[in-house]
């Protein structure tokens, strides 16, 4: 799994900008699925028809979005100020090289006498070298989207660090149930969704267009085995974790039940999730029409929003194996 997520993190795809990113997914997906399209709000939906006598509509969702940045202003000396583009940590942000969709490269650093703890969107800019105004925009224009630079690589026991893990390991684990999957009882929607860390707007409309019986939305979530963290019952390496609850959403009681049982009947470990802020996909999936039986998994993830996302890919395998169990569970 490791060199298919090196393949997606390492693909453009700042919320609003998702095209660079899609093409991968749709070329990775299509050799293991029937239908490839693209919906007016730019979601990637891949289907898989089932073959039992009484398939449902499951729709699993992963966005293929992630947090970056958009140009607003350019300064007469080329410095650029930017508006973000999701839920920017700007501590964490500071003092990195940036790359734009064209390849150009710039450092996005805080205003001159600034203190860490007033970094933010009026207070940080890119600087891409150049020495004017016109300099600058022969290479960049308002509206150009930028994103701290990729990268993905091993840590010990078999833990991966990098960005954006979020949420290419959701896709990396839509792509492997796909692909592992031994028969598909049910007709399956893999959706690679857009737009989510800007307000989950693309999930509502992948759903409405596809109006599923079940669904699982795929993300990242927190771990609580960090020096000084608050009290959090998931951590790393302890499987994949099974939503009860966040900010956003009460997932359905027959989902939460059903994937436990997948997990248990296959031996594989897993975790329960409770959070009281934030929220996923689910929100959006659970709402459709007149509603659907959605839940979600996390993958647990230390240090989210930053450019060291740390997973640990035991509990991804996990995950996988309870999306191929609902691609071939007969649904009631």
């Amino acid at each position: 799994m490791f060199t298919e997520l090196k393949k997606f993190v390492m693909a453009d795809g700042v919320s609003g900008d998702e095209a660079g990113i899609s093409a991968v997914l749709a070329a990775e997906i299509a050799p293991y699925v029937d239908e490839v399209k693209t919906d007016a709000m730019g979601n990637l939906i891949a289907f898989k028809k089932g073959t039992g006598k009484n398939p449902k509509k499951v729709m699993f969702a992963a966005h293929m979005d992630e947090i970056g940045f958009m140009v607003t202003f350019i300064d007469d000396k080329g410095f650029i100020r930017l508006s973000k583009m999701g839920g920017i940590n700007y501590g964490a942000a500071a003092f990195s090289e940036v790359v734009f969709k064209s390849g150009l490269r710039g450092v996005i650093v805080p205003d001159a006498n600034t203190a860490p703890n007033d970094f933010g969107p009026n207070k940080v800019y890119v600087d891409i070298g150049a020495r004017t105004k016109k300099e600058a925009e022969k290479k960049v224009k308002i509206g150009d989207t930028c994103r701290l630079t990729p990268s993905l690589a091993k840590l010990m026991n078999g833990r991966v660090y990098g960005r954006p893990i979020d949420d290419r390991i959701g896709c990396v684990m839509l792509f492997e149930a796909a692909r592992t999957a031994k028969h598909f009882e049910n007709d399956v929607y893999f959706v690679f969704t857009v737009q989510e860390e800007v307000g989950v707007r693309g999930a509502k409309t992948a759903a409405f267009g596809i109006m599923p019986d079940y669904a699982v939305a795929v993300d990242i979530g927190g771990s609580g085995d960090v020096p000084n963290c608050a009290p959090f019952a998931v951590v790393l390496g302890n499987g994949i974790a099974i939503k009860i609850k966040d900010g956003m959403v009460i997932c359905h009681k027959t989902m939460v039940d059903t994937m436990k049982k997948i997990a248990e009947e296959t031996k594989t470990p897993y975790q329960l999730e409770i959070l009281e802020r934030g929220g996923t996909d689910t929100c959006m999936l659970q709402q459709t029409g007149a509603g659907c039986i959605a839940g979600a998994l996390s993958v647990p993830t230390r240090y989210g929003h930053s450019g060291v996302e740390i997973v640990d890919m035991g509990d991804v395998a996990g995950g996988v194996k309870i999306l191929a169990g609902l691609c071939e569970a007969e649904l009631a």
